[in-house]
């Protein structure tokens, strides 16, 4: 006879008395269980200050939100556990962050104001470990050692070569032993990764392996990690020729979020972000593609510096308003799904075929070329299945353009297409769940795309856009 399947079996609530836990039969009753399996052992005690994940009950009695099952026949005992894993981190916009008088760099991760009081009436010198990317720390390096010299930190800038050509496990290794030589405090000190979604990514997973998790500040220096990797949970590293096969769920304590060091990149980096931004448009904001179609090149201009307020609509200026959209909508669709149990995943538009193609054209495609390709080629999928009108497909491809963004690779080939959706089948529990815009700012998940319907799509694709990177005119793309 199996031990499985046969239910939860007994619920038991998890009670903590002056520091020692133990189970309570039933849903948050008083009745002790004073032996047994699992029991916690008498005569111990600890802190009595209630941990994450409970609820105060009777006078000195904390309440877990975890339960025990035990169920059992004649061949065994099997316990289950559930246990609620909550986390939670901040995403802060602000200016100047590296001013001498802003402390939002040392200090903006902390949500309570009377953890911050203690914090910074503490006589404990102030510690961090800073990863930088090479190329930001030309820029910025001797601001930030300025801006922590003047707080009287005691530091390490660690600077580092992150890109995707080396987003590797050697990398993260060399972060681990050096923040093994530095040594902080696995609460207090929290580790800051400065740069783009590269750094930031490599970052987080060596702050996850490190102690099992060190709490870490992304401050992303792009457009594209500013509105996408720095506000979810995901980290990692390309392993074996695959884009992030290794990689955890581990959120920063707070993404600190300055639009200052944009103005510093170069414009085809800039273009770069666009095609993120696009994406949540695309999906879920009417408005934001609208915001793009008409402001997409002045934002590139300007380097999505805060300029005038938009004429006659009282809005704030359009690089204010197109972020802060693009990274509402962003946490509205991660925040639910911090951990991807639900694979139905919107902001996956974009990334079923770029993954594999951006491995494949390394240097030549940045992240969001590769993922504006998808999702061109996704657009011409969606208008085979009824889903757009020529016409929107025409918006949607002209709106792309006038971001410079590519529409089209010959590196995409028929073969890598099929690969890409072979793997994203693995990916996806055995369905394709493809986000496909449904409208302009509207979107569904499918999985019922059959091959001939893919086939007269990619052929159309490439016949319409394929003469080059950049696609065909305007007038050239059919209605």
């Amino acid at each position: 006879m199996s031990l499985t399947g046969t239910g939860p079996g007994t619920e038991f609530s998890l009670i903590r008395t002056n520091g020692t836990w133990s189970r309570r039969a039933g849903p948050g009753t008083n009745k002790p269980v004073t032996s047994g399996p699992g029991t916690s052992p008498p005569g111990t005690s600890g802190p009595s200050t209630s941990p994450p994940g409970t609820t105060g009950g009777p006078a000195g009695e904390h309440l877990s939100q975890a339960k025990l099952y035990q169920c059992s026949n004649g061949y065994g005992v099997t316990w289950t556990v559930e246990s609620p894993v909550v986390f939670s981190y901040r995403v802060v916009e602000c200016e100047k962050l590296l001013d001498m008088s802003n402390d939002t760099l040392l200090f903006g991760h902390v949500g309570d104001a009377e953890e911050l009081r203690v914090l910074k009436e503490s006589s404990k010198p102030l510690r961090r470990f800073v990863i930088i990317d090479e190329t930001v720390n030309e820029i910025y390096g001797a601001q930030v050692e300025a801006y922590l010299k003047s707080w009287q930190v005691i530091y390490k800038l660690l600077p580092l070569p992150t890109t995707e050509q080396n987003k590797s496990l050697e990398l993260v290794s060399r972060i681990l032993k050096e923040l093994q030589r530095f040594g902080i405090d696995r609460r207090l000190e929290p580790i800051v990764a400065i740069g783009g979604g590269v750094c930031l990514d490599v970052a987080g997973l060596a702050a996850s392996l490190y102690r099992r998790r060190t709490p870490y500040v992304r401050v992303p220096t792009t457009l594209l990690s500013y509105i996408d990797a720095s506000v979810g949970a995901k980290n990692g590293v390309n392993f074996c020729g695959c884009k992030n096969r290794l990689g955890s769920y581990t959120p920063p304590v707070a993404a600190l979020l300055d639009r200052g060091f944009i103005k510093s990149l170069p414009r085809r980096h800039i273009a770069n972000g666009l095609a993120e931004m696009l994406k949540m448009a695309l999906m879920k904001h009417k408005g934001l593609f609208e915001l793009l179609e008409k402001e997409g090149r002045g934002l590139l201009d300007s380097a999505f510096q805060s300029s005038d307020t938009i004429s006659g609509c009282g809005c704030t200026d359009p690089a204010s308003l197109a972020t802060r959209v693009a990274i509402v909508t962003m946490l509205e669709e991660l925040a639910p799904n911090l951990w991807e149990d639900d694979l139905d995943r919107l902001v996956d538009f974009g990334h079923v075929i770029s993954p594999e193609l951006e491995m494949v054209a390394l240097p030549e495609l940045l992240h969001g070329e590769a993922v504006c390709v998808d999702m061109a080629l996704m657009v011409f999928v969606s208008r085979e299945r009824g889903f757009l009108s020529g016409d929107e497909l025409r918006r949607i491809i002209s709106c792309m353009k006038s971001l410079e963004l590519p529409v089209w690779d010959s590196q995409c080939s028929e073969d890598l297409l099929h690969s890409a959706l072979s793997a994203r089948l693995t990916h996806c529990g055995g369905a394709l769940r493809l986000p496909l815009p449904t409208g302009l700012g509207t979107a569904g998940i499918f999985s019922d795309l059959d091959p001939p319907t893919l086939s007269r799509a990619y052929q159309n694709w490439c016949s319409e856009l394929g003469s080059g990177r950049s696609g065909l005119s305007e007038s050239e793309i059919s209605n």
